[in-house]
């Protein structure tokens, strides 16, 4: 079982930064991907980025890439997705999850996080 916890989120305003935090607890191991995806209202939930725990390898969708930066820290078991340059575009419910391979699919991600509400305003 693993654990996932996220935090950080909050208002703020366009072109702004924001950090968002996810703790890892439990029964983890080194190979998991951890990524972040968003759900707006009215949209399905879509990816973000992620990051391998073994290589660091990290990926991000076009929309982020360049604004986003996803990191991890290995001694807290901790990911944080790093955002910058902020649009309204951004505003959604933000969630960490674990998968078992390199994936972007939401659907082969087995742990979920409970969100983090990020709003950004114009």
């Amino acid at each position: 079982q693993v654990q996932l916890v996220e935090s950080g989120g909050g208002l703020v305003q366009a072109g702004g930064s924001l950090r968002l935090s996810c703790v890892a607890s439990g029964r983890t191991f080194s190979r998991h991907l951890m990524g972040w995806f968003r759900q707006a209202p009215g949209k399905e939930r879509e990816f973000v980025a992620s990051i391998r725990w073994s290589s660091g390898n990290t990926y991000y969708a076009d929309s982020v890439k360049g604004r986003f930066t996803i990191s991890r820290d290995n001694a807290k078991n901790t990911v944080y997705l790093q955002m910058s340059s902020l649009k309204p575009e951004d505003t959604a419910v933000y969630y960490c999850a674990t998968a078992w391979t390199i994936t972007t699919i939401k659907e082969e991600y087995d742990y979920w996080g409970q969100g983090t509400q990020v709003t950004v305003s114009s």
